[in-house]
């Protein structure tokens, strides 16, 4: 089955441009798209997509709240959102991440990028490109110092550390088990078991806590 996209983004240009790409590739469907952050919401409601692409900055509502609309800690059934930012310019994405964005695009990606993107989020991983990880990352985790990260009552273990450690600096599943020379499903387990002791909810939130308890720098 197609991987099924809703696109948002004020731009009619840029919606058409992200639209071709996507449409253009094999196994993804683009079924909707919105000119701003309501009527990205109600679109997404409504149809139930595997992958919503928004934009940081969109008038009516922004990209921030559309994203902790669908994908917030509220949210009992979260929808998969990649969050599209000018990281240098738009520093929104630290918002982005708290509402439960699950991966994030420069604006200007390749397509490459943006149908490797697509896939990740809808396979639970999230494109972290190494590049711009540790900067958007280790801000972020300063960004609130007064409050500790919590800490996991069962330690992680060697294996969950390995794990992490990869998953911060942006390997996929994929990557992970060659790296560990293990099979896909116990990279799978670990994530899972990471997951619980530390009360996150997906990969980025593994990182910002990796980045927040000093294991990545």
């Amino acid at each position: 089955m197609s991987i099924r996209v809703v696109i948002a983004d004020d731009q009619d240009i840029v919606r058409a441009g992200l639209s071709t790409i996507l449409d253009g590739q094999p196994g993804i469907e683009v079924v909707g798209q919105a000119a701003d952050g309501r009527a990205a919401v109600a679109l997404a409601r409504r149809l139930r997509p595997d992958v919503c692409l928004f934009d940081i900055r969109m008038p009516v509502l922004d990209g921030i709240e559309a994203t902790r609309l669908l994908a917030g800690p509220d949210v009992a059934d979260p929808l998969a959102v990649v969050v599209i930012t000018t990281f240098d310019t738009d520093e929104h994405i630290y918002g982005a991440l708290r509402a439960g964005a699950r991966g994030f695009l420069l604006k200007g990606a390749d397509p490459d990028q943006l149908v490797r993107a697509i896939r990740a989020a809808v396979h639970g991983d999230a494109l972290i490109d190494p590049a711009v990880t540790g900067r958007l990352l280790a801000t972020f985790a300063a960004t609130d110092p007064a409050v500790p990260p919590a800490q996991p009552v069962v330690p992680l273990t060697d294996r969950e550390e390995d794990v992490l450690s990869r998953v911060a600096r942006g390997a996929t599943n994929a990557e992970i088990a060659r790296d560990l020379h293990i099979s896909m499903s116990t990279v799978k387990f670990h994530l899972a078991g990471l997951m619980t002791k530390l009360a996150t909810r997906n990969r980025v939130e593994l990182a910002i806590w990796a980045y927040r308890t000093h294991r990545i720098t």
